[in-house]
């Protein structure tokens, strides 16, 4: 062998050979599921989910691993909802709490946006919600305060595992918000990064996104720890051009440090 050559990457072990399995079925894995799953200590899963990160076959996270994907990868929406609910309930709560009486704001379609429609006070008055997410515009339905605008547009095509099929996007999606000046638009991605900003995995609804940008006063994202150091194929914004990030307290220290270096404010819920 040379030494330009490489040495092939050993072969995996059966128990590593699994949690792969596991991880290409589920998307995600936990410490404590993989712990059950295989027999062996978390200590075990720990030390096997770390080797297999050195060996790129997928990304730590808090209490678990993700697949490693490609750029324009598009989780699932009930993989994030399950495994995120808490996380994304806090998130929403907090962004409702921003909310004034008065105010125009947007919601882009998501579930954390879904969990601060759910989570706005009812005693709001006068609020417009203008929205590209139909699962929204039903939840809000009964809010006396609340008065429901949807953009839209074409109704995006659900894969065999996406449920985001209630949501509205181009062509003709940004006609509406062409004509609207909103106070605040409260925005989803895929990835958040301090260099690359703020990304989503699915070109579709890529042009959507800038529009609800353009007309409101300013924007805010919402968006859980997992995305945080993941980049996707298509960039919504700088991070300078968002107002805040809503993320949870399982954010590593180090990334809202890197976040907040590059001018952003981060709120953590």
């Amino acid at each position: 062998m040379t030494n330009s050559e490489t040495a092939p990457a050993p072969p995996l072990n059966r128990r590593h050979e699994r949690i792969m399995e596991i991880l290409g079925r589920d998307r995600m894995v936990e410490v404590v599921q993989l712990s059950e799953a295989l027999g062996v200590s978390a200590v075990t899963i720990r030390s096997d989910l770390d080797a297999l990160e050195r060996r790129l076959l997928l990304r730590r996270i808090r209490g678990g691993a993700v697949s490693v994907q490609p750029a324009r990868f598009e989780r699932p929406l009930d993989l994030p909802s399950q495994s995120f609910a808490a996380e994304k309930e806090r998130i929403g709560a907090v962004a409702a709490r921003m909310v004034r009486d008065g105010e125009t704001i947007i919601l882009d379609a998501g579930s954390t946006t879904h969990a601060m429609a759910l989570a706005l006070p009812p005693d709001l008055k006068d609020v417009v919600v203008i929205t590209s997410s139909l699962d929204i515009a039903i939840a809000l339905e009964g809010h006396m305060g609340a008065t429901v605008m949807v953009t839209g547009g074409t109704l995006k095509q659900a894969g065999r595992t996406s449920r985001r099929a209630r949501s509205l996007i181009s062509p003709f999606g940004g006609l509406l918000l062409a004509e609207i000046n909103a106070d605040c638009a409260y925005l989803c991605c895929a990835g958040i990064d301090a260099e690359r900003g703020f990304t989503n995995a699915n070109f579709e609804e890529l042009e959507i996104k800038r529009a609800m940008m353009a007309a409101a006063r300013r924007a805010v994202v919402l968006g859980d720890h997992a995305k945080i150091g993941h980049v996707a194929g298509a960039r919504i914004a700088a991070t300078d051009a968002v107002s805040a990030l809503i993320t949870d307290s399982d954010a590593a220290p180090a990334d809202v440090q890197a976040l907040e270096a590059a001018g952003l404010q981060v709120l953590l819920a």
